[in-house]
């Protein structure tokens, strides 16, 4: 392998594990750019507001899926032999209620409700549930066992596992992708960049992608643990709002390798996230507090053990949060391309499956960035 010089841009979910991944091949310097790090809470920072878990949104028989299906082994095994990277198996049930068929909620979710989603193999103990364990209002739905990351921990240890491969971080604004090339404060020349600007993107010059919009988010944190995940096919408040709680991780997780252990038996103490919405072009950086009460009150309603039937009143609120999803209304941005001069790989546009498609797309971004060398070496010849 040659040596070479990269730069990423971005120190989300996808930076990070794309810097990783070539910082773990020979030869390789890289340097991570970014004006946001692990640690910072900001809206245009969107990684540490995820939820964040493993629930394919990607349709059968597209790259997103096989991006997806080759993150699921990476995250597995983290989530089994790694416990500070904050990463543990839960069970998630999955819920479809005829009645939002057409709602915008529910075509983003469409594969994850099917009764045979591509999924089915992929991850531990699917199965399909049996009407008596329906909830009113509910036509089907659907069990296995994932996993759940808390952001707060998961994304400073990427960022320690990239300083221990070798990884410069460096904070700083990029304003033409260009830029990143040859900045004097990194001692070196880029051969390629690496473009990981998430909704930066569509300010970000020499790439301005104007399809590049937020999907907003709002969530509840609260210390209450609900011991599981579930997901709802939509709301019946708005189009626009979706249903879901996840338990985060803050211990040691066991592996679902058989059905006797189907529940998970984590210590899990980082609180439960309760949302949420997926509003398409919505910038606001505020939580709505209308809309904070009705996903508090659509959750204990579905969930009544996560404040012991106390109702909404015996929440125990960490924090109010919203994050915009880098959506990309033309599909994730993963390709080469040469700008005045630069090779730069684009990795962006992930919207809300930044997580679990993470390692997935840093592979396919490897390969392009060794492309992109070969073709760069060429030249000098």
């Amino acid at each position: 392998m040659a040596d070479a010089n990269i730069v990423v841009i971005g120190a989300g979910v996808t930076g990070l594990t794309t810097a990783l991944r070539l910082a773990q091949i020979p030869g390789y310097q890289v340097a991570i750019v970014a004006k946001h790090m692990p640690g910072d809470y900001d809206i245009e920072y969107a990684s540490p507001w995820a939820g964040a878990n493993y629930l394919p949104v990607s349709k059968a028989g597209t790259e997103a899926a096989e991006w997806d299906r080759k993150t699921w082994p990476e995250l597995q095994q983290l989530a089994e032999n790694v416990a500070e990277a904050g990463i543990h198996f839960q069970d998630i049930v999955i819920y479809n209620r005829d009645r939002d068929e057409g709602k915008t909620t529910r075509a983003w979710l469409t594969e994850i409700l099917s009764a045979e989603p591509w999924f089915k193999d992929v991850l531990p103990n699917f199965t399909q549930l049996p009407k008596d364990q329906l909830p009113p209002g509910v036509d089907s739905g659907t069990s296995f066992t994932s996993v759940c990351i808390n952001t707060a921990i998961y994304l400073p240890w990427l960022a320690g596992q990239c300083l221990k491969h070798g990884c410069i971080l460096k904070r700083g604004v990029i304003d033409h992708v260009a830029d990143a090339a040859n900045l004097p404060w990194l001692g070196f020349t880029a051969d390629v960049v690496v473009n990981c600007s998430g909704l930066g993107a569509s300010k970000l010059a020499g790439v301005l992608d104007a399809t590049v919009i937020p999907a907003r988010g709002q969530i509840v944190h609260v210390r209450n643990e609900a011991g599981k995940m579930i997901t709802v096919s939509g709301t019946d408040e708005a189009e626009d709002e979706v249903m879901y709680l996840m338990q985060r991780a803050a211990g040691k997780s066991t592996s679902p390798s058989s059905r006797s252990n189907r529940l998970i038996r984590s210590m899990a103490g980082g609180g439960t996230v309760l949302g949420g919405s997926y509003q398409k072009g919505n910038w606001e950086s505020q939580p709505d507090p209308n809309l904070a009460t009705r996903i508090m009150k659509r959750c204990v309603e579905l969930c009544p053990e996560l404040t012991g039937g106390k109702g909404i009143e015996g929440l125990d609120i960490i924090r109010h949060w919203v994050g915009l999803r880098p959506l990309r209304s033309d599909g994730v941005r993963l390709e080469k391309e040469e700008i005045d001069g630069v090779w730069v790989v684009h990795n962006y546009g992930h919207g809300g499956f930044g997580y679990q498609s993470s390692y997935g797309c840093a592979m396919a971004a490897v390969r392009l960035v060794e492309d992109a060398i070969a073709r760069a070496g060429e030249r000098k010849t």
